[in-house]
């Protein structure tokens, strides 16, 4: 006799909410970091250019969040209701909110910044930019490294995003408006 608390498949029947139960479990992934993307558990594994692109943006930034008193970083974004739990590339936060240890949601950030690779860009440009904006993101960059091209979508709606700047190839200056008021130089990425 198996000492197990559960004997079968059809114990799993029994979860109260399958949703949080996964939400939970990609959380405590031992030495991992996964996503979920339309109920499908996707690992995340950036190469450097991938990084590279991430990092230069977040370090014009800088000097701005830290006038404004915002953070800049990966942390996870639940999207409730739904079987997505998103890692993005990078989400500005209030500082106030970067202390938090859980998950924030998307109509928390400030900015959400999405850099395609090869085996997701699709996902970038059409799951992640139609969730974003029923979720409330305000303003979303797609940087394309594919395509070498910078998108800034803003006002979100149900349907999704309602203006598209964009795309622009590399190399062309992104205007991110308030509250961050500044130009995205997208040469480099």
């Amino acid at each position: 006799m198996s000492t197990s608390p559960h004997s079968g498949p059809a114990d799993y029947e029994h979860v109260e909410n399958p949703e949080l139960a996964l939400k939970y479990a990609i959380q405590h992934l031992s030495g991992e970091r996964a996503e979920i993307i339309e109920g499908v558990i996707t690992p995340m594994s950036p190469s450097w250019a991938h990084e590279n692109a991430a990092d230069l943006i977040r370090e014009q930034l800088g000097p701005r969040m830290r006038e404004l008193d915002y953070r800049a970083g990966s942390g996870n974004l639940d999207l409730p209701g739904s079987e997505n739990y998103y890692i993005p590339d990078l989400a500005v936060v209030p500082a106030a909110l970067a202390r938090t240890e859980g998950p924030l949601l998307p109509d928390q950030t400030l900015l959400v910044v999405e850099v395609t690779s090869p085996s997701n860009g699709d996902t970038d440009r059409t799951v992640k930019r139609r969730r974003y904006a029923q979720y409330g993101a305000p303003l979303y960059l797609l940087v394309d490294r594919q395509e070498q091209t910078c998108t800034l979508f803003s006002q979100p709606g149900r349907l999704g995003y309602t203006r598209a700047e964009g795309p622009h190839p590399f190399g062309v200056v992104i205007h991110l408006p308030d509250p961050f008021g500044l130009a995205l130089d997208t040469s480099g990425l």
